[in-house]
């Protein structure tokens, strides 16, 4: 299926080839990446599915990153039994925690947002 934001072999790239077929379905793709984008379009105050379009790539990728990411995390926390051991998971998930705050501080710096059309 396809998505605005993020595509669902991104989300699996995330979660990584451990995860659990049971929570990996179409539903909760679908779910995921619409608490992804909800949560981008209110901390920017932006409404990413609506100016999609018209972004640039970087900004497109580092959107879909940050969805991606997401994702991955709730993959992974559905169901963590299918990973070597909880701690495979646990890295896993800090691993992407970090790259999240990373991106949500560049998203939130304004000089980057000029993909608002505010800055010139």
């Amino acid at each position: 299926m396809a998505f605005t934001i993020v595509t669902v072999a991104e989300m699996k790239f995330m979660a990584g080839e451990n995860v659990d077929a049971t929570g990996d379905v179409t539903a909760n793709h679908q779910f995921l990446h619409d608490y992804a984008n909800a949560y981008i379009s209110n901390l920017l105050k932006f409404d990413l599915l609506t100016e999609w379009t018209n972004l640039t790539a970087n900004y497109k990728i580092l959107f879909s990153e940050y969805a991606a990411r997401f994702a991955g995390i709730e993959l992974i926390r559905y169901n963590p039994a299918g990973y070597t051991d909880g701690i495979e998971a646990e890295n896993m998930i800090k691993i992407h925690w970090q790259r999240l705050l990373d991106i949500q501080a560049i998203l939130e710096d304004s000089s980057v947002q000029d993909f608002q059309g505010t800055n010139t």
